[in-house]
């Protein structure tokens, strides 16, 4: 086999130095050109969702903003998945085209090998197969793209992987309702999303607006996951709240349920970094066994769509 290797060529307005002020004689007409361009996508009307060959199901783990947890959520509750359902085929995508975490999390840093159909092999670790830019670029290189770049990039993440057979292919989306989103939600069918906050307001008030997004465009949520919900005491054990009161106004206000609470917890973090999620690393503690009950619950969620 082949290995698959992308070489990233920095832009050059960056070689240059070129700076935007140089160029602003020339914006009106490139204005035009994009609305022509434009015009002539929207004329076309939106992308047909084509499935996934050999995926079965596709969730998105999604969040507002960034450093709520959503990666960790990800990368748990796919490796949970396999551990209360290991007959399951599980698979891990991570969309975030420009900072990729799967790598680190799932201790995985090859580049993935061509089978003969010149299609990516995903890589394998906890028998879960993953996908990620990551494993395309150099880790220490920065990703500086524009937006139609990043759109290909992504497709060759969905369509040019051998994915199937998979029961589940969990989609770590990047923190946002930027392009990459929408287009996974325009161009994929989607079974359903799980939607990560912490109980800040300024966090809940973005995954308010998240969700609404969901709700318009059909998306179905199969509820929402809450970290850093409080920390224990290391003197007295008691639970200690830090952030807020938390998403239960948001959930009745959006008519969605609060599928679990994640309490701030040192050995969930240094497991990610270590490449080994919790749910193996710590598979009888109980934030171990919070995500292996979030598992049961997106099985649940998911089995309306096959019956």
């Amino acid at each position: 086999m082949r290995r698959f290797i992308l070489r990233l060529q920095t832009p050059n307005f960056i070689q240059t130095g070129r700076r935007w002020s140089s160029s602003r004689s020339s914006l009106p007409n490139k204005k035009n050109e994009e609305d022509n361009r434009r015009q002539q996508v929207m004329s076309k009307g939106l992308p047909k969702q084509k499935p996934i060959d050999g995926v079965k199901q596709i969730l998105l783990v999604a969040s507002g903003k960034g450093g709520v947890g959503k990666s960790t959520t990800s990368v748990n509750l796919a490796t949970a998945l396999k551990v209360v359902a290991p007959e399951k085929q599980i698979g891990l995508l991570d969309a975030d085209i420009f900072g990729p975490t799967i790598p680190l999390m799932m201790n995985l840093n090859q580049s993935p090998l061509l089978n003969e159909n010149g299609l990516m092999e995903p890589l394998v670790n906890y028998d879960i197969k993953c996908m990620s830019m990551g494993f395309l670029v150099d880790k220490k290189s920065p990703v500086i793209w524009r937006g139609l770049m990043v759109m290909s990039a992504l497709d060759k993440l969905l369509r040019h992987v051998a994915w199937g057979p998979l029961d589940y292919l969990i989609v770590d989306t990047p923190p946002g309702t930027g392009d990459t989103l929408l287009s996974l939600i325009q161009n994929l069918p989607i079974n359903g999303v799980v939607i990560v906050t912490t109980p800040q307001k300024a966090s809940l008030d973005v995954a308010r607006r998240g969700a609404k997004m969901f709700q318009k465009l059909n998306v179905p949520i199969a509820g929402i996951v809450e970290n850093m919900t409080s920390v224990k005491c290391p003197s007295c054990n008691e639970h200690i709240t830090l952030f807020g009161k938390g998403s239960d106004a948001l959930s009745k206000e959006l008519d969605v349920v609060i599928l679990k609470k994640f309490p701030l917890n040192e050995e969930t973090a240094e497991s990610g970094d270590a490449g080994r999620p919790i749910v193996l690393a710590h598979p009888n503690s109980t934030q171990a066994n919070l995500y292996k009950a979030l598992a049961q619950d997106v099985i649940h969620f998911l089995q309306r769509d096959l019956t």
